[in-house]
């Protein structure tokens, strides 16, 4: 689902990229005004969770990989503007840090992962989850079908922002400019990609959290309904030893072999193709100066607990990331109100 540079024109990628930029002001404005400071750190700990569970590759039954994103739950904790603000954050680290997608399709991506996926989730768990109250058995069903569709039309918008390319963008005698492949092949790929595997998962992974906090902690569940008087703590303690113990385990990503489809590298598509499209091998390398490419210590990468090791530096440095930009604009917003 991560696009990288090369497989989107730079007309798609300025189109996506100003839809994306005009939607994150929107996402900034109302996330200040309907989240209270105090619940930054939940959406920090929405983007660390969002920025790790998308290391968990998982394996396709074509040879290809895929994996959840975890923007639904951020959606319902805190609805689809914080959503966008916390998966963005993910995104924009992944591109910069560990070349996880392109910078010049940052806007693509944050478009379908970031305001797609939040947004149709948010629309599909409000709509059957209904009025009912947080302990209802109604809402982790509400959640795990709104995770599946909400990461499937993500998966689709992809499929069509790939699938144009060959038809808008090509050469006098008809040779692809960037994505290859035309609606026909790009849209059953990344579909069954989704429909099969990473939906489920993104799913089952959002069903599971709000079984959970049904049962521990419902007032997560409440915090867009919670008054100004209204006083409440939270498990932080918890919530980020939560994220300690996914960031351990992120190296099991490292099991599901193949590439996502839509990723290939420029030696892999050319194998694929037979030749590289020219504004691809234009495009593709534009940004080099990711520090933990694809999660990787330089020089580190040969063995599988090399590889493992990479993985692990890298979560933890996402983290640690995050949580310092919240620090920083919960004092940014401190000193505002002095």
């Amino acid at each position: 689902m991560h696009i990288p540079d090369g497989y989107l024109s730079p007309q798609t990628d300025a189109v996506l990229g100003i839809a994306s930029a005009i939607t994150a002001v929107g996402a900034a404005y109302q996330t200040a005004h309907t989240v209270k400071e105090k619940y930054i750190p939940i959406i920090s700990m929405g983007a660390a969770f969002s920025f790790i569970i998308m290391m968990f590759n998982i394996p396709i039954p074509d040879g290809t990989t895929a994996h959840a994103v975890g923007g639904t739950l951020l959606s319902i904790l805190l609805g689809p503007w914080a959503a966008m603000v916390g998966v963005s954050i993910a995104l924009v680290l992944q591109a910069l840090f560990f070349g996880d997608g392109g910078i010049l399709a940052l806007g693509a991506n944050i478009f379908n992962m970031a305001v797609i996926l939040p947004f149709v989730s948010y629309g599909i768990y409000r709509f059957v989850a209904g009025r009912n109250s947080v302990s209802a058995k109604r809402q982790w069903l509400a959640a795990a079908l709104a995770g599946y569709i909400g990461l499937t039309i993500s998966a689709l918008c992809a499929g069509i922002e790939f699938g144009l390319q060959p038809m808008l963008f090509h050469t006098a005698n008809g040779t692809p400019l960037y994505s290859p492949y035309g609606l026909n092949v790009a849209i059953p790929a990344m579909l069954f990609a989704h429909l099969t595997i990473a939906s489920p998962v993104e799913g089952l992974v959002t069903a599971l959290v709000v079984k959970y906090l049904q049962q521990t902690n419902p007032a997560l569940l409440q915090l867009r309904r919670t008054t100004e008087g209204e006083s409440q703590t939270f498990p932080f303690r918890k919530l980020a030893f939560g994220l300690v113990i996914i960031a351990i385990l992120s190296p099991l990503g490292l099991l599901a072999t193949g590439t996502a489809w839509g990723e290939w590298g420029g030696n892999e598509m050319e194998t694929k193709l037979g030749f590289l499209p020219s504004g691809f091998q234009k495009t593709s390398d534009f940004w080099k100066h990711a520090l933990f490419k694809d999660y990787t210590l330089a020089g580190y990468d040969q063995t599988f607990w090399q590889q493992a090791l990479g993985y692990l530096v890298s979560a933890f440095i996402g983290v640690l990331i995050i949580g310092a930009l919240a620090l920083i604009v919960q004092r940014l917003l401190r000193k505002g109100e002095m």
